[in-house]
């Protein structure tokens, strides 16, 4: 069994970006997961894991972060970590995972 750490990132929009996908026969163990706001004001975003939130509208200050995983989440094959955001190009994801094949 292979033991892989990475990282992923994406921007967050409007209407979801996916910013990583559980590759097949992996199981990811999502070990972090940071937002940023880029702007200037307020912004508010949601992570999804799948059809399930992880945090829903949470308020980031302007050029603040927000670390949405106090602990570690387990995915399985096929299921997607997305974000969303109240403004486009407002919000940058990175998510650190630990991919077992």
């Amino acid at each position: 069994m292979a033991n892989v750490f990475k990282n992923y990132t994406g921007e967050a929009t409007t209407g979801g970006a996916t910013i990583y996908t559980i590759p097949a026969s992996t199981t990811g163990i999502l070990m972090g997961l940071n937002l940023a706001n880029k702007t200037g004001s307020q912004v508010t975003a949601s992570v999804q894991l799948g059809s399930t939130y992880i945090v829903k509208d949470a308020p980031i200050p302007s050029g603040a972060a927000l670390g949405v995983l106090d602990g570690k989440l387990i995915a399985e094959t096929g299921e997607a970590i997305t974000v969303t955001a109240s403004a486009n190009t407002a919000v940058d994801a990175i998510i650190s995972v630990l991919e077992q094949s």
